[in-house]
């Protein structure tokens, strides 16, 4: 995929707000301060694409940049921040589990952790959201500069193996925002779920093999 254009659409909070026109969906997820932001900007390769919260984990609503006129980019605001209020945070899992488990334009989950710790136990829990309702996920180790090659290499090693339960895992991919690693790795297999796709028998798409 060569990103040519990128316009924000919208910023919904009430699912019934959603884009009603059919095209595919790639979801970004991951723990507030994971680095969500700055991957999103880097494989857009553009400068403060994404909306970011002056107030973490408030944001409540999901941002849908269209690309190249043909898919969405649809950034989750992110979970975890330890600040916020319990009834927030239980708002928050309602909505998106309701957009997992009704949405039928998701092609692929982009699911991001930080290399050096690997998934925690909340991340867990949302690749078992992305497991229960089928949505294929790939599992994207941001920050990957800040290891040496042969402790990323082992970490990509036993993060795979342990995610190896995970039915709809696809891949796992170091990134770097830094120096751009993984970013033409992750274009080509998004590809893959958006240029390549039929309807399943589930309720999701997915990419012809």
């Amino acid at each position: 995929m060569k990103i040519s254009t990128i316009d924000f659409i919208i910023g919904v909070a009430n699912l019934k707000q959603l884009p009603k026109d059919n095209l595919p969906e790639v979801v970004f997820l991951g723990r507030s301060n994971v680095g969500k932001s700055s991957l999103l900007n880097k494989v857009c390769n553009r400068k403060n694409i994404a909306r970011v919260s002056k107030n973490p984990g408030k944001t409540r609503e999901l941002n849908y940049y269209m690309i190249n006129k043909k898919v969405y980019f649809v950034d989750l605001p992110g979970y975890g921040y330890a600040r916020v209020a319990e009834h927030v945070k239980a708002g928050w899992a309602t909505l998106i589990e309701d957009f997992f488990r009704t949405r039928k334009q998701i092609v692929v989950a982009l699911q991001i952790v930080d290399a050096r710790l690997g998934p925690t136990e909340l991340d867990n829990t949302m690749l078992g959201w992305l497991d229960y309702y089928e949505v294929p996920f790939i599992l994207m180790m941001t920050k990957a500069d800040k290891l040496p090659v042969s402790k990323l290499k082992i970490q990509v090693e036993r993060i795979t193996q342990q995610l190896s339960g995970f039915t709809q895992l696809v891949k796992v991919i170091p990134f770097s925002s830094v120096t751009g690693v993984g970013r033409a790795e992750l274009l080509s297999t998004i590809d893959e779920f958006t240029d390549k796709k039929v309807t399943s028998t589930n309720k999701h798409v997915i990419a012809v093999v």
